[in-house]
């Protein structure tokens, strides 16, 4: 299960690429604030049964901002955004929603999953497979069962939130918890996912280190 340090990694990484001459420590706070959101429904499991990884993991979330920003930034005579935080405003709410769904919400769906349609379709969705190219079999693919037969949406589908309850360290059981229980908040569970902070320090370290040197000196 991807921790939230894994998913600031990922977020810092997209907003270091996508930012571009918006940039900037409040830029990146905002981005890596907005990314955070869909992890917060770990408290919401304790409201409602298997809330984890449905109530804000839905892509709901990132359409309806989408939604929103389009309407501020082509409807609206003038931009509420461009306004109130200047002209790259809407470039960074843009840039925000886009790591909401690959960095906030996407890896969730490795592993355990999340309910991705919450609450219009109450269904867990869990896509672990693999994706090569064999000499002997062609292009191979198990993330999704393509099969006529299927019988479960594809093989990914794994329960509705009566069913499934994914563990966290604000709620790590469905129901009462004894007083020894364990409560595990996870860091980097491989060396992959550790690799992956370790990369998006040195390079959003670089890319703040770029933007403090050109506002000191712009002829650098």
């Amino acid at each position: 299960m991807p921790s939230t340090v894994v998913h600031l990694a990922l977020a810092g990484l997209i907003a270091a690429a996508l930012l571009g001459h918006a940039f900037d420590w409040r830029a990146l706070a905002i981005v890596l604030a907005l990314v955070v959101i869909p992890d917060l429904d770990a408290f919401g499991g304790l409201i409602i049964p298997g809330g984890h990884r449905a109530l804000l993991h839905t892509l709901l979330v990132p359409v309806g901002l989408a939604a929103l920003v389009y309407f501020d930034t082509h409807v609206r005579s003038e931009s509420w955004l461009a306004g109130r935080f200047g002209g790259h405003g809407p470039r960074v709410a843009w840039v925000g929603i886009l790591a909401i769904g690959f960095a906030g919400i996407g890896p969730d769906l490795f592993g355990a999953g999340a309910n991705i349609f919450y609450p219009i379709h109450d269904q867990f969705y869990a896509f672990n497979g693999k994706l090569e190219l064999s000499t002997q079999r062609g292009l191979v693919q198990t993330f999704v069962d393509l099969a006529p037969d299927a019988t479960d949406g594809g093989g990914t589908a794994v329960g509705s939130t009566q069913e499934v309850h994914i563990s966290s360290g604000v709620d790590p059981q469905r129901g009462p918890e004894p007083a020894t229980v364990d409560r595990v908040f996870p860091i980097a569970r491989s060396g992959t996912k550790l690799l992956l902070v370790l990369t998006s320090i040195v390079v959003v370290g670089i890319r703040l280190v770029e933007t403090r040197l050109a506002e000191t000196d712009p002829a650098k």
